[in-house]
This record gives structure tokens, sequence and C-alpha cells, in this order.
């Protein structure tokens, strides 16, 4: 399988090419291509979240973790003295960034659930909906920050399966379609907690209407 710099060089490359396209058909400003790309760039390691020893994992909890310490210092920070918010900050990162880490170690398995569709559309849900709530942007911009990183899962995901083509000697690995699949088809029962955890996120998501019209939007730019 490809490692941690040949996926995150792949998909930043996928993320400037994504953002700079984005930018040439009007669907965002060129100040948003940059957190376009970097969210393309992002969602290329995310499935590798569930190797325990893999740089993904100890990446995207320290993300994790500086977005829960601005959640709780906003939730907080005119409710509580400076010292208790600065350990409320300091208890939050540590939490997230060590407890919840290893705790997701514990019960994740590579190439699981996390290598698939259905964690990659709900991990963009997740984005769009932190867009959309804590950084207060428009519906159809937060939509497409999420689209974005689902669109870097997805590279992943083909990646992982293009090396698992030996073409030197014209041979198939058994690891072949174990990364992009819609979900973990030996473990129905994570795709069902996937779905639920999609479902927790609809009353945070941006409106619909704006996914829409972004899919109508871009789809006649393929067809006209």
């Amino acid at each position: 399988m490809a490692n941690f710099n040949t996926h995150l060089g792949v998909a930043t490359v996928g993320g400037v090419v994504t953002a700079g396209l984005g930018f040439q058909a009007g669907l965002w400003p060129w100040t948003d291509a940059f957190t376009v790309a970097g969210l393309v760039a992002l969602g290329g390691i995310l499935p590798d979240i569930d190797s325990d020893n893999s740089h993904a994992i100890r990446l995207m909890f320290t993300v994790l973790a500086i977005l829960g310490v601005v959640i709780s210092i906003g939730m907080y920070q005119s409710r509580l003295p400076m010292p208790w918010l600065l350990g409320l900050g300091a208890g939050t990162f540590l939490a997230i960034r060590y407890l919840g880490s290893a705790i997701f170690k514990r019960f994740s398995v590579h190439r699981g659930i996390w290598h698939s569709l259905l964690a990659a559309a709900v991990s963009g849900a997740a984005v769009s909906g932190l867009s959309y709530q804590l950084f207060q942007q428009p519906p159809t911009q937060a939509w497409c920050h999420g689209v974005a990183l689902f669109v870097g899962a997805c590279i992943h995901l083909l990646l992982d399966e293009c090396y698992s083509i030996d073409l030197a000697g014209t041979r198939i690995k058994r690891s072949f379609g174990t990364a992009f699949k819609l979900f973990d088809y030996g473990s129905p029962a994570t795709a069902v907690l996937m779905l639920l955890a999609f479902a927790s996120l609809t009353p945070w998501l941006p409106p619909t209407e704006a996914l829409l019209a972004l899919v109508q939007h871009t789809w006649s730019l393929f067809v006209t």
C-alpha cells in the first residue's frame, strides 16, 4: 500500500488541482481555494486514521484536539475566569489528543470502516457542519469544504487500490478491494454506527438546498 508521504503528496496535488478548477468555475473565491486545497490534502490521509502507528492518526487527533480547544473555550469564555479557561483548554487538548486516540486505537481495525466511502461521506458531512456552525461559513461554502475532504479521502482509497495491483508481476494482491468499498462488509455493525453518526449530524448541517444547487451547478459545467 502507499505510505504516508505518497498519500499526502498525491492528495496535495489533487487539492491544488481541485482548488484551481473550482476557482476557475466560480465555485469559490481565490481566498477560499487555500482552504479547499488543504481539506483535500487532509482527506488524503484521513482513512489511515485506523492504522495504530501511522502519522495520520497523530495528525488527525491533533487537529481534532485543537478544534476541541477552540469549541470549549468559545463556549465558556464568558463564564470562566482566565486560569480556569486555560485549564479547560489544556484538559480538552490532552483528553482528545491522547485519551481519545488511545480509545480509538483500541476499537479500530486497519482497512476497516474508515477505508470506505461511507466513512468518507460522514467525515465530509462533519466538516460541513463545523464549517457552517462553528466558523459561520455560508451554506454553499460549508458544503464545498465537506466535499473537499470527501474528495481527498476518495483519492486515498483509489491510490490504495492502485497499489494493490502489481503491474510488474501482472497480478492482483490480496489487499485489492479492501480500500475502495461502500462500507466494511465484514463488520456491518460499524456501518450502522456510521449511519447513526450521520443522523446525529443532520441538525447541524447546512441547508440541503445549497448542496443540491452546488451539485446542479457542478454538473452543468461538465455537460455544457
